[in-house]
């Protein structure tokens, strides 16, 4: 007898997501629902505003990744103008970047991610010495791990348990079947988790040197940056330097190594291997670092075939909304994008809670509507962005900052090139394209000091809005969670229509009109619950794609509408 089981919502994430899955006898998965249940407006209150304006409206989608949508709000407003910024612009926008990312992949790994795979009562039960030796199997310099650090990490963690809780590790599915770490090792990652929290903060500062704050920086502006002073400083430029240095060795000496350490611990564990999602991978070129290099380049895998990449035409890229709540159905361009609300809400039906109770449940209507989340397609077809796709295609091109650093982390770990294809395989990749940064992003700052000191200070481009002329534009870039793009009509000086498609909406893409699933919902098909009460699977593959599901939805009814009812039970 099948059995439907219920995430809901899904912690440790940006946003409202539920999954819904359906398991058989043998607790497999067979179909799987995974929606959006709030959603945001900033696309519409966008419309009729001045289009230098609407950036800094773009950036408050999200508080996670707040530059990427300023960025590629800027870039599109000059996408659509003609404006080419000056060099130093665009390269103190590639240092915002690096900022970003090396703040965003560690931080996903360890505070959101780590506890899929990081057992931290089996920490407490550690030999601190033996764990001590243990990490030097994976990096020559570990970072954290004296057994005298780790001593004190225990006495930490044990203070919550004497409380009576684990504070911020309370709630996981510890002694899991599918966790295969061993206590030292647990402690080592509990070692770096704690560290992490120091230097996301460091991260965020690198960000407020040209941002002057972060999250929600403001030094962007269509046509260049406003952050003058700052560029011209060398002691600005001096204290990037040293924060970037900072974090890229934890990267290298923390992050990379607990990577090799999961790869090689979980080489063998059937709930994170073999479940790519989606195959069709799809990457942006990003990290201008000169005048004429980048340290990742475009392209389309499809079907997995690593021997073919292909160049993006963008007039293929639809959204639809079949399964999603929006009114118009039709597989539309984004530049004519449309988001009028048709909420159909819930239905019920009776489902096993965690005390194996047979309970009335509101669950997906899942042959009508379940998701604020369109379904971006390509041709037809759907796309997995992130990191995974970055690497994998940046690979197959044989990009020399990639190339190399996949290939190390395939000898250190043992594992198969095919092992990248797979929830282990995305999570690696994230960290792989951290490193990739913090290993050759300086050159970007090395670039931008050479171009002052030749003489050219320019940082903004001069333009003008012709009020009697229709302009389109748009960006398309790689960020932390994949490729996202945005699209704008700009009339009579005002936006007339405005659209993101981020990441997460390609990822987490419920089913289209033909039935055919996104990424979320594919990686799923297939894979063994162990404990139907204790779904530690499920929650581990959808972490892996690092959701960001307030990026992903778009809908505000102007004219104040109740669109729905939520009772939170507490």
């Amino acid at each position: 007898m099948s059995q439907r089981i219920v995430v809901d919502p899904i912690t440790r994430i940006e946003g409202h997501l539920r999954v819904e899955v359906i398991i058989d006898d043998n607790g497999i998965v067979t179909d799987a629902y995974t929606g959006s249940t709030l959603w945001r407006g900033l696309e519409t209150i966008a419309k009729g505003r001045d289009p230098r304006d609407v950036p800094l409206l773009m950036q408050r989608i999200c508080g996670v990744c707040t530059f990427s949508h300023y960025k590629a709000g800027t870039i599109a407003v000059e996408n659509a103008l003609g404006i080419t910024p000056p060099l130093n612009a665009t390269l103190t926008r590639t240092l915002m970047s690096c900022a970003l990312f090396m703040h965003d992949h560690p931080v996903h790994f360890y505070q959101l991610h780590a506890l899929d795979f990081v057992d931290i009562v089996s920490a407490l039960s550690a030999d601190p010495f033996k764990a001590q030796d243990e990490a030097f199997k994976y990096t020559d310099f570990p970072y954290a791990c004296g057994a005298d650090h780790l001593k004190g990490v225990q006495a930490k963690v044990k203070a919550f348990v004497d409380k009576g809780n684990l504070g911020p590790f309370a709630n996981a599915y510890y002694g899991h079947s599918t966790y295969h770490f061993t206590p030292e090792q647990n402690l080592i990652a509990l070692s770096h988790y704690l560290e992490c929290l120091r230097i996301q903060r460091v991260a965020a500062q690198m960000m407020a040197v040209f941002g002057a704050k972060q999250p929600h920086p403001q030094s962007l502006c269509v046509g260049g940056v406003t952050c003058v002073m700052d560029i011209l400083n060398p002691v600005r430029l001096g204290e990037y330097m040293t924060k970037f240095q900072e974090v890229a060795d934890f990267i290298n000496r923390a992050y990379y190594a607990d990577l090799v350490m999961a790869g090689k611990a979980y080489a063998n564990e059937p709930s994170v291997l073999n479940d790519v999602g989606v195959a069709n991978l799809w990457t942006h070129q990003e990290f201008q670092v000169s005048k004429n290099e980048f340290l990742f380049e475009s392209g389309i895998i499809m079907n997995g075939d690593l021997s073919k990449v292909l160049d993006l035409d963008e007039s293929k890229l639809t959204e639809e909304a079949t399964h999603a709540w929006y009114k118009n159905d039709k597989a539309l361009h984004p530049y004519d994008g449309e988001q009028e609300p048709n909420y159909t809400g819930f239905k019920d039906e009776k489902t096993i809670n965690a005390q194996g109770e047979m309970v009335d449940t509101k669950v997906f209507d899942t042959k009508g509507k379940y998701s604020w989340i369109k379904a971006p397609r390509y041709d037809g077809k759907p796309l997995q962005v992130g990191p995974l796709a970055n690497i994998v295609v940046n690979y197959a091109k044989g990009n020399k900052y990639v190339v190399p650093v996949v290939d190390k982390f395939l000898a250190d770990t043992g594992l198969p090139l095919s092992a990248v294809l797979s929830t282990l395989g995305r999570t690696a990749c994230r960290m792989i394209e951290a490193k990739v940064i913090a290993d050759n992003g300086l050159m970007a700052l090395n670039s931008l000091a050479e171009n002052i000191k030749s003489g050219d200070t320019t940082t903004a481009a001069k333009y003008k809005i012709d009020k009697n002329k229709e302009y389109k534009g748009r960006y398309i870039g790689h960020v932390p969670r994949g490729a996202l793009s945005h699209w704008t009509r700009i009339k009579n000086g005002v936006v007339e229509n405005w659209q993101a498609v981020v990441p997460s909406t390609l990822n987490a893409s419920p089913k289209d009109k033909d039935g055919i699933m996104g990424s979320y919902e594919a990686c799923l098909i297939g894979l063994k619950v162990a404990d139907p009460t204790r779904p530690l699977e499920i929650i581990r593959k959808i972490h892996s794609y690092d959701p960001c599901i307030a990026c992903a939805v778009h809908v505000m009814d102007t004219k104040g509408n109740k669109l729905g009812n939520y009772k939170v039970s507490i």
